[in-house]
């Protein structure tokens, strides 16, 4: 089964899809969000992600009123989400940009105004949140577009994915196996549970999204069959805001996705055969006895 986003496939026999998560490490600069689609493209990646949310709707009531020393000063929680959070003109403006570097982009909706509007600006595919798993209502708006959805699975439950791939159309759905620990120790990244993913959906493309520091466990996601991996890229891990410390600077962005196409060149297709390259050795080295 593969599924298309803009001018990819994701799925067997297609090149890894990989994401540039931007989310909210743009820090509401456009201009570093347009960096940061520089940064994707030019490692060559196929999209970027950013977060979409109604600050209002989806900051927790608990949270809203709890001081956030910002760049900008002391300000509640509620006021730093509505700072950080682009409107409509602004994401044309990078949705365009986006498109001019030959990139997909899409977002994370966090509540179903979001998906409304990033409808507007007819992207083509949403993502799911791995926080937003268990939001039906959500879940039910995003499938109702009819668009390709990646769904990310952290801080879930088997069951509770189960009721989330439910909701979808399974010609249009990419599964990530991820965990939600920022940053990731190797001792959480559990990879084998991307093939559990592909045993329990064998009509689903199963991919990675990773929250580490380094490359190599996102390697080692390829290689046990990922087909889809996203990674949160900055400019700078040292910059202010939450998701930068479990961010790729952009060198080590190129690296990964230079990594990743070698890794799934490099897996074939498993019949076993002699190569062209082996001949020479075979005829000068083997033993052929009578």
């Amino acid at each position: 089964m593969t599924v298309t986003i803009g001018r990819s496939q994701i799925g067997d026999g297609h090149p890894v899809y990989v994401i540039g998560e931007i989310g909210l490490n743009h820090n509401g600069s456009v201009e570093f969000a347009k960096n940061l689609i520089e940064v994707a493209a030019e490692a060559g990646a196929q999209a970027v992600k950013f977060q979409k949310r109604t600050p209002d709707i989806s900051t927790p009531e608990h949270m809203k009123n709890t001081p956030r020393d910002t760049p900008w000063g002391t300000m509640t929680y509620l006021e730093y989400r509505r700072r950080v959070e682009f409107d409509r003109d602004q994401y044309i403006e990078i949705g365009d940009y986006a498109t001019l570097c030959g990139l997909d982009w899409f977002a994370s909706p966090w509540d179903e105004p979001a998906v409304a509007f990033l409808e507007e600006l007819a992207v083509p595919a949403h993502k799911v949140a791995s926080a937003s798993v268990t939001d039906l209502g959500l879940l039910r708006a995003l499938a109702a577009t009819g668009k390709p959805i990646i769904l990310s699975t952290g801080m879930s439950t088997i069951e509770q994915i189960d009721a989330a791939v439910e909701v979808f159309d399974p010609s249009k759905l990419v599964i990530l196996h991820a965990t939600s620990t920022y940053p990731l120790p190797a001792d959480e990244a559990n990879l084998r549970t991307i093939r559990t993913l592909a045993e329990r959906y064998p009509q689903l493309p199963v991919g990675y999204s990773g929250h580490e520091q380094g490359l190599e466990i996102s390697f080692a996601a390829v290689a046990l069959g990922a087909r889809a991996v996203e990674r949160h890229i900055t400019l700078d891990r040292g910059m202010w805001g939450s998701d930068h410390s479990a961010s790729l600077e952009p060198s080590d962005f190129a690296e990964l996705v230079a990594g990743i196409r070698v890794v799934d060149e490099a897996l074939g297709d498993g019949v076993k055969r002699v190569f062209p390259g082996e001949q020479a050795p075979m005829a000068k080295l083997r033993r052929i006895l009578v």
